[in-house]
């Protein structure tokens, strides 16, 4: 599981070069439009190229959500970036000594370096803030199972989100930072463009004409349709998402917690991938369901080059004993509660759980951090 299996997970050793200077307003409340001044080499088919390793640790320090602290800013002050030095200086100092020393362990495992700019990913709605959710769904938030939950029991493997289950951590969130494995590596051919995912998966884009799936026919990360715009931008608009998995997922800063925010039938994201330099892409994703949000709303960050990153396997796999190891021991816990008078009914071999605990039932308290 992604929380436990880190240590089989190798975290990848290589850092991300510092995130490329970016062009500060005078308003820091002023958000430029992505610019189009770049005119990037073409592929041998004459398409832009956007081939190369893309790891997105140096924004993984960037929260979704805009803090409170900074108002109505895109971007932090001078004085704030000079506070935030320590943490660098802290960050920078860990990698050094287990390099000297040979050693693998929390400097290199928490893979993020401080210094980020902005003050949020979300460009849209301009208060740098994820929209609320609708009444449907917050519903259908409180029927979804995850170990980040807690009050939760577990008897089988739907209990646990897709990202315990080793399968994936969602879409778009496989496309954000966690806190380790955040390699992103891009390979092109004539009509399709490919991004291997260090933590679990591979999307396949189809460039060109064509359409997307029949509505019966869904996947994890959808199904995409690419085209070129512009002279240095890939638009891509992905549909046909498999419910189940979370939008978000935990160890991506300013996120709804628990992994536990839902896709539905309707969800539509439509990315652009701009070269604005020779080792700069920015990332900017549009999200629209309008089952789940009362709003669309756009992240933007950029993506900077490093051809060196060492990307790792992610040993993590559906198979995964922790997945027992939590049914087993959830069930003991309860066996032992109904032993001493404290649950009303023993557990059985289809036991699910209780109402008290079940979330339909709306019993279910959450983590707060």
């Amino acid at each position: 599981m992604p929380r436990t299996l880190f240590l089989i997970g190798a975290a990848s050793l290589a850092l991300a070069l510092p995130a490329a200077a970016q062009e500060v307003p005078e308003d820091l409340t002023v958000m430029p439009p992505v610019s189009d001044a770049y005119r990037p080499s073409l592929t041998s088919w004459g398409e832009p190229d956007l081939r190369g390793s893309w790891p997105i640790n140096d924004i993984a320090d960037l929260p979704v959500n805009r803090p409170e602290r900074y108002g109505d800013r895109f971007w932090k002050t001078a004085e704030e970036m000079a506070a935030e030095q320590g943490k660098v200086d802290a960050l920078e100092e860990a990698y050094e000594v287990e390099d000297e020393q040979s050693t693998i362990g929390l400097g290199h495992w928490i893979e993020y370096q401080a210094g980020v700019r902005r003050t949020s990913m979300v460009v849209s709605p301009a208060d740098g803030r994820l929209p609320e959710w609708t009444d449907e769904g917050r519903r259908r938030s409180a029927l979804m199972r995850s170990s980040w939950l807690i009050g939760q029991t577990y008897d089988w493997t739907d209990d646990f989100d897709s990202y315990d289950r080793c399968i994936t951590r969602g879409f778009p969130a496989a496309m954000y930072p966690a806190r380790y494995n955040n390699g992103l590596r891009i390979f092109q051919s004539p009509g399709q463009v490919a991004i291997v995912i260090e933590m679990l998966g591979t999307r396949i884009i189809p460039v060109g004409e064509g359409g997307h799936w029949p509505e019966a026919v869904t996947g994890w990360y959808g199904s995409s349709r690419g085209r070129w715009v512009d002279h240095n931008t890939l638009e891509v608009e992905t549909t046909n998402l498999t419910t189940g998995a979370s939008v978000f997922s935990n160890g991506t800063l300013g996120v709804p917690a628990n992994n536990t925010t839902p896709v539905s039938e309707q969800a539509k994201v439509v990315e652009r991938f701009t070269m604005v330099g020779p080792d700069t892409i920015t990332y900017e994703m549009t999200y629209e369901d309008p089952v789940v949000w009362t709003a669309p709303f756009t992240l933007r960050v950029n993506w900077t080059r490093d051809d060196d990153y060492q990307m790792f396997e992610y040993a993590c796999h559906e198979g995964n004993v922790q997945l027992r190891g939590y049914i087993t021991s959830d069930r003991a816990r309860r066996e032992q509660e109904y032993a001493r008078g404290l649950m009303l009914e023993p557990v059985g071999e289809n036991a699910g759980p209780p109402p008290a605990m079940d979330p339909a039932a709306g019993g279910l308290k959450r983590r707060e951090d």
